[in-house]
């Protein structure tokens, strides 16, 4: 038999209201009583009657993903955290690419309660205008006219470069820092790669920072085999995302070149590959459940109540040393 809110209460010790509450993401909770609620969830594996919710409020009880043009190095994960994330308050999640959503209408055409952006562009600032419940996920620019859970791009790109000079790299080349287009120096990402070297006393080599409008492996190899055959090879690459330094790695490989002992290479997003490539692949690892939990919760709670203040919230990252930076 199913488990209803009051079994979820009666585990958790608290009212029916308060587990509807953290249900459908209403912020007012405390944080003790909202991880007793959801792990009475867990273990009871309760489902919210989300056809009974529709009848009720006339919300469709789906959550859209919108995930980028540019590729986001963790966007699998994400994705899947999200879904789960959703469907611990009864949502489901209908994931769509940014250049096929119906942006041209200002997304009133999807049948969602809200939407989830993986970075900020033309389709947040429409979905915003048309009154829809946005929040961006991820990205490095602060939007404050939506919620924001972001990642620290320039933390983590700092992070990722004090790491190889603590291995004793002083030629360090970066690639992915910025997209096209962009003011290089200006760009989170960048900001934090030249701070970094800052402090070391250091200054970029001309040629060693190159953007990226993907990340994916093939831009990586590109990018690296270009900074090999240069006249100032780097001994060391920070690449914006793991499929980049993945792509990096094979290209020092094509060129004669040993990693780490002649280049180390660092990526950031913590994929599955290369946790087992040949060498391992140090990264900066994101929290997406942290993030996808919280991007869930705040849009939630901006779907009940609309005119609620924007909130900014900054997902924790990691750095992971491995065998790719001689870990």
């Amino acid at each position: 038999m199913a488990s209803t809110l009051k079994d979820v209460a009666g585990l958790a010790g608290v009212s029916v209201k308060t587990v509807s509450n953290v249900v459908n993401g209403y912020p007012h909770v405390s944080t003790d009583v909202r991880r007793r609620v959801e792990a009475a969830i867990a273990q009871l594996r309760y489902r919210p009657n989300v056809f009974a919710r529709t009848l009720r409020t006339g919300r469709t009880g789906v959550l859209a993903l919108v995930l980028p043009d540019a590729d986001l190095p963790y966007a699998d994960d994400l994705a899947r955290e999200v879904v789960h994330a959703a469907g611990r308050r009864g949502y489901r999640v209908v994931i769509e690419h940014e250049r096929t959503s119906p942006e041209l209408d200002g997304g009133r055409s999807m049948a969602v309660d809200g939407v989830l952006v993986g970075a900020p562009g033309d389709l947040a600032q429409a979905l915003t205008a048309a009154g829809r419940p946005v929040v961006l996920v991820g990205g490095a620019a602060r939007d404050p006219r939506c919620d924001q859970i972001r990642v620290d791009v320039a933390g983590a790109a700092e992070d990722a470069t004090a790491h190889l000079l603590r291995t004793g790299r002083r030629r360090i080349a970066a690639i992915g820092a910025y997209p096209p287009g962009s003011v290089g120096s200006s760009w989170p990402g960048t900001a934090g790669y030249h701070r970094a070297l800052r402090r070391a006393g250091l200054t970029p080599v001309p040629g060693h920072l190159l953007p990226g409008r993907h990340h994916r492996r093939v831009d990586g190899y590109h990018a690296a085999r270009d900074l090999f055959a240069g006249p100032a090879r780097p001994d060391a690459i920070f690449c914006f995302s793991d499929p980049l330094a993945i792509g990096a790695m094979r290209a020092a490989f094509d060129a004669g070149l040993r990693v780490p002992a002649d280049v180390a290479v660092i990526g950031v997003g913590d994929i599955e590959e290369g946790r087992y490539s040949r060498p391992t692949l140090s990264t900066v690892a994101v929290d997406t459940g942290f993030l996808a939990r919280e991007a869930v919760a705040r849009l939630a709670a901006r779907i009940d109540e609309p005119d609620a203040a924007t909130a900014e919230i900054v997902a924790p990252h990691t750095v992971l040393p491995r065998e790719s930076t001689g870990a």
